[in-house]
């Protein structure tokens, strides 16, 4: 039996509340929902329990015996403001491109003036607003229906912040690509391209399927990833995090499909945030499996 815990507030340090009346083998979310208990709007997922004030936070099915709490320790928890859930979060910012892109296929009269939907389009330009549209279908299925998250919600902050980010995105590249002035290349880069981003696409549903046969359904279960029968999935023998690998193949293919100056601005900023959180992801991976091969990178084979 465990009497007593205090919770204390890691910017400041200084008390907040005490919990009571905890069993040893309770929980940290047994906690979280101790505290939401005396202040109701402090609910699970908007906290992050701490066992020192500048520390990382604990796993919520980690039991207070296993972290060595006894009566009178102190536990510090920070309120990560108003949640949202994940899947909401990733339906609202892959479903505004989809439908963005496909209005400005259309050539609407407030971006290109009256008449500009009667001028001719180019192949090029007809097979980029396909490719735009397949992937994002299939980003809104995999959320749907492949995808298991480890968290059930994020900041609702990042609804506005990764929304402003792929909807403004999207249209400063289809605003250039379905220009009546637009020049595609010629076909033999075209058709290269585009069969880059094929394989790109293929790939990335592969890891993403890959990836979720790994998490029993309902757990937060981590395991380390390795190829499967799938010849697509080889790449995790040389990176930590093939899925973003092959999602800057897909949209480096498409820069060079349609030889978009928008569209590779759009590539670079993608590769440089995936790198972010693969380099992050590669550092876990080898904290927490001792056995995790060594000679993997993170998102670029025997690079980075």
């Amino acid at each position: 039996q465990i009497d007593q815990i205090d919770i204390h507030n890691p910017k400041t340090g200084k008390f907040v509340l005490s919990v009571y009346g905890l069993e040893s083998n309770a929980t940290v979310f047994d906690v979280k929902q101790a505290i939401q208990k005396q202040k109701k709007n402090l609910y699970p997922d908007r906290l992050e329990v701490r066992l020192e004030q500048k520390g990382k936070g604990v796993k919520d099915d980690d039991n207070l015996e296993k972290l060595n709490l006894k009566t009178g320790d102190k536990l510090y928890v920070k309120d990560l403001g108003p949640q949202i859930g994940w899947i909401t979060v990733f339906l609202a910012e892959y479903a505004g491109p989809l439908v963005i892109y496909l209005w400005m296929y259309q050539r609407p009269w407030l971006f290109y003036g009256d008449d500009a939907d009667l001028k001719p389009y180019s192949l090029c330009t007809s097979i980029a607003a396909g490719c735009w549209s397949v992937h994002y279908a299939k980003r809104l299925l995999e959320t749907v229906f492949v995808h298991r998250f480890s968290h059930a919600t994020m900041p609702i902050f990042n609804l506005f912040k990764n929304c402003s980010y792929y909807w403004g995105f999207t249209a400063y590249v289809a605003y250039h690509v379905n220009h009546p002035l637009f020049t595609p290349p010629c076909e033999t880069q075209m058709y290269a391209a585009l069969g880059g981003f094929i394989i790109s696409e293929l790939g990335n549903l592969s890891i993403h399927v890959a990836l979720r046969n790994l998490r029993p359904p309902g757990t937060k279960e981590r395991n380390i990833p390795f190829p499967t029968s799938n010849p697509l999935t080889a790449l995790f023998n040389f990176v930590s995090c093939p899925n973003y690998t092959y999602e800057f193949g897909a949209w480096l293919s498409f820069t060079i499909m349609t030889q978009c100056l928008p569209a590779g601005l759009f590539a670079l900023a993608g590769v440089y945030q995936m790198t972010m959180w693969a380099l992050g992801k590669h550092r876990n991976y080898k904290k927490e499996f001792s056995t995790y091969p060594r000679n993997r990178k993170a998102i670029i084979p025997f690079v980075l």
